[in-house]
């Protein structure tokens, strides 16, 4: 189903199942070996919590939430923003945790993007250079799973020939094969070659409400970065009524760059490298009861 989509929209794609690459090595140097064991999606709070208007008191714990997955010691990937309790400004989160269980504390492989005060590009660090907790607000889309190695979906794709990015792909194309039924995937990939258009938030949440897209556009700070990106999907086919954002990837580097990605700007040259896994359960925690859909893609 993944390949013939990628088709429509890449030059070369090739969708196979492998095992899933040692995690812990380079490039990823995440804290789990693998993507395998339980998987499960969960998306918590929203955009409403962060537009028109900020809501500073939304305030969430990566190890509680492996608990309310039912999933306590949970290997999370994701997209989310920082705790602005934590860091006194706002920034771009991109989780990667192996969460506490009772046998092991926490171990925070997590990075953060935000503007750089001096120079106003981006300032990337890993999150645990300044901080020992495992918090983070407004808004995440996590992918959650025990950590293991096992079998995963191997995607490959090379040279952008359609509009859509990489991440809109597969979901439209999983929309378009499952239709009702909502499919879950969640993972990394690598950005091997080429540049992306990637965002990151300001650090003074807006004044004014924000209610278009185009008032968002025009805060939020846009960037052309460079591979490698390794970045951080969390993908859900389609909203089956938990106003869910079906699609959210933030990304990180070894050369200082990462964010929010959107898409890449070098279709010719562009190359993707990923590891999937369906999710099996799908969790909705502190949903915003008055909702919108401003800035969502």
């Amino acid at each position: 189903v993944l390949q013939k989509g990628l088709k429509e929209n890449f030059a070369d794609a090739q969708v196979s199942v492998v095992d899933c690459p040692d995690l812990t090595q380079e490039p990823f140097n995440f804290p789990a070996k693998g993507i395998c064991g339980k998987p499960r999606i969960a998306d918590v709070g929203g955009v409403p919590y962060l537009l028109p208007l900020v809501k500073k008191e939304k305030v969430y714990d990566l190890n509680t939430v492996a608990k309310d997955i039912e999933l306590p010691g949970a290997f999370i990937l994701g997209a989310g923003a920082v705790s602005s309790k934590v860091l006194g400004k706002n920034a771009e989160l991109i989780p990667i945790v192996q969460t506490k269980s009772e046998k092991k504390p926490a171990v925070n492989g997590s990075y953060v993007a935000q503007i750089n005060p001096a120079d106003k590009g981006c300032l990337l660090e890993k999150y645990s250079s300044k901080y020992t907790d495992c918090e983070f607000g407004l808004l995440a889309n996590l992918y959650a799973s025990e950590g293991q190695p096992g079998k995963v979906i191997e995607v490959k794709a090379n040279g952008r020939t359609g509009e859509l990015n990489f991440v809109s792909c597969l979901r439209q194309t999983l929309e378009k094969h499952y239709g009702e039924k909502p499919v879950g995937m969640g993972g990394t990939f690598i950005i091997q070659k080429g540049k992306a258009k990637i965002h990151i938030m300001p650090p003074e949440f807006s004044a004014c409400p924000l209610n278009t897209d185009e008032d968002v556009n025009n805060w939020l700070k846009f960037f052309e970065m460079k591979a490698p990106l390794i970045c951080q999907p969390v993908i859900v086919s389609r909203d089956p009524g938990f106003d869910l954002r079906v699609e959210h990837t933030h990304c990180f580097s070894h050369h200082g760059e990462g964010g929010h990605y959107h898409q890449d700007t070098s279709p010719d040259s562009v190359q993707y490298l990923g590891y999937f896994q369906p999710a099996e359960l799908l969790f909705r925690i502190d949903r915003p009861q008055e909702t919108h859909l401003v800035g969502r893609d």
